[in-house]
């Protein structure tokens, strides 16, 4: 029978990750790499395994690789702290790992914004590659929006992804100033360049592309809300990555 592993990635999650863990507790292994949180959560992730680990974060992807290097079971699930496996995933998981003939599977995401599921917006279905044969993938080593990389087959399960992402704007904002500054200098290291105007261009596409394209003017005030959002992001990271090339010219 095949076993599974689920890994996790932590920092300052005490608010999140209780119900998480208990999301997943079904699994043969949990694995939780922190990045030495200064709130209650290696204490929360040691009542559900043994296996914690303490690591200087060094980028999403790194975390997540080192994550992976340290599951055994033969599937791993990759899942956030602000996420939740629902029992009609469980169950579609273990029916899924049971096929030799495919080696990922992308799980359907659904996502909360302040106090509603998104059903638009390109907020749904939002497939993630998120389980996988372990001696089968590896995660780019990316700053922030990390991927993994599968060799083989992969196919698509219908059970939704619980993802409670942001109950307040302020947690957007909060969030959205972390992904900015890890994302201008993964950026500037690739020898990119930024700028207002590029900012302001991609920002007023990645305006258009959400409340239109991806029909989130069906959402309502949160379509609009989640498009000016993000609209708002996209220059703030261009603009971020200018900063970072004129203080190296300093």
């Amino acid at each position: 029978m095949s076993t599974i592993s689920v890994i996790i990635i932590t920092y300052n999650e005490e608010k999140r990750l209780d119900p998480c863990l208990k999301s997943v507790a079904w699994a043969d292994e949990i694995i939780v790499v922190d990045s030495f949180s200064k709130d209650k959560t290696v204490e929360i992730a040691q009542r559900y395994t043994n296996k914690v680990f303490l690591r200087s974060f060094k980028g999403y992807g790194s975390q997540k690789a080192f994550a992976l290097a340290q599951a055994k079971g033969e599937w791993v699930l990759s899942v956030d702290a602000d996420e939740r496996v629902s029992e009609s995933l469980k169950k579609e998981i273990k029916e899924a790992i049971k096929r030799s003939d495919i080696f990922g599977y992308y799980i359907p995401r659904q996502s909360f914004f302040c106090g509603k599921f998104i059903k638009h917006s390109g907020w749904f279905p939002d497939y993630q590659l998120r389980l996988f044969k372990r001696d089968r993938a590896r995660f780019e080593e990316r700053l922030v929006h990390e991927r993994v990389i599968v060799e083989g087959k992969v196919g698509r399960l219908k059970s939704p992804l619980l993802h409670y992402t942001y109950n307040s704007l302020t947690e957007f904002l909060e969030k959205m100033e972390r992904y900015t500054e890890l994302w201008a200098e993964e950026q500037k290291r690739k020898g990119k360049k930024g700028g207002i105007l590029k900012g302001f261009g991609h920002g007023v596409w990645t305006f258009l592309k959400m409340y239109f394209l991806r029909l989130g003017f069906l959402d309502g005030r949160y379509g609009i809300l989640l498009a000016s959002l993000y609209a708002n992001y996209t220059l703030i990271k261009y603009t971020k990555l200018e900063e970072k090339w004129k203080k190296d010219q300093k």
